[in-house]
């Protein structure tokens, strides 16, 4: 283990010293040693073997992420990606991973079999999305535009959400209220195995119900006779 952490610490500052060297420019290398940690941590979720241990790395991706879009001076998008995917959405997921009796040996059966193909079908949609990239996004050398002095991105973008696009905001809200009962009616369902009380019943209930009066003679009962020893 401690291999992995000497390389995410390590690797990130060689780059991001090696980048202000070449470029003198502090968020160019602060950029380069994001992005390595994001692509090795990336690479980390699938091909490390313990479950816990790639939700983790994802973690670490999304960090690394959401440091780029604050380097993007993105605000909104990166504490969105830290409060939603890090703290709800991969919460869950190790939830799920720490709670479930998960055979995973079965599941990587067959993963060499299968790598092959998985790396064509990779490739290729590598080599769809860019070109369709590089015909709908051409390369400029335009500089980007920097924040209007005196306003906010996250204000704007409150702004336009509530009053041009309000409508498309409450058609999501309803969508995902709906997806979370379906979820919680999904999970309480009967089982055989589970006692279930009530409640309505035993408001119903009657002493009468609860309780019932058996007369039962006294008698003695017969007492078996004693055995005779053998002689």
């Amino acid at each position: 283990m401690l291999l992995p952490i000497l390389f995410f610490a390590v690797l990130p500052v060689v780059v991001g010293v090696g980048a202000f060297l070449v470029t003198g420019a502090v968020l160019t290398a602060l950029f380069w040693s994001f992005a390595t940690v994001t692509v090795s941590a990336a690479l980390a979720v699938i091909s490390v073997r313990n479950p816990v241990h790639a939700a983790l790395f994802l973690v670490l991706t999304f960090f690394s992420t959401a440091a780029i879009w604050l380097l993007l001076k993105a605000e909104f998008l990166a504490i969105v990606l830290i409060l939603v995917y890090v703290g709800a959405v991969m919460v869950l997921f190790l939830f799920v991973v720490m709670m479930l009796d998960i055979n995973f040996d079965k599941l990587r059966e067959g993963f060499r079999r299968y790598m092959p193909l998985g790396l064509v079908v990779g490739a290729v949609m590598v080599a769809q999305m860019g070109v369709l990239l590089a015909k709908s996004f051409p390369v400029t050398t335009a500089q980007a535009i920097g924040p209007v002095p005196g306003t906010n991105n996250t204000r704007e973008l409150g702004k336009i959400m509530y009053s041009d696009y309000v409508f498309h905001v409450q058609v999501a809200a309803v969508i995902l209220f709906v997806a979370l009962i379906a979820a919680v009616a999904l999970t309480l369902r009967r089982r055989k195995d589970v006692r279930y009380n009530d409640p309505a019943g035993a408001v119903r209930t009657r002493a009468a119900d609860r309780v019932r009066i058996v007369s039962v003679p006294a008698v003695k009962p017969a007492q078996d006779p004693p055995t005779q020893q053998p002689s």
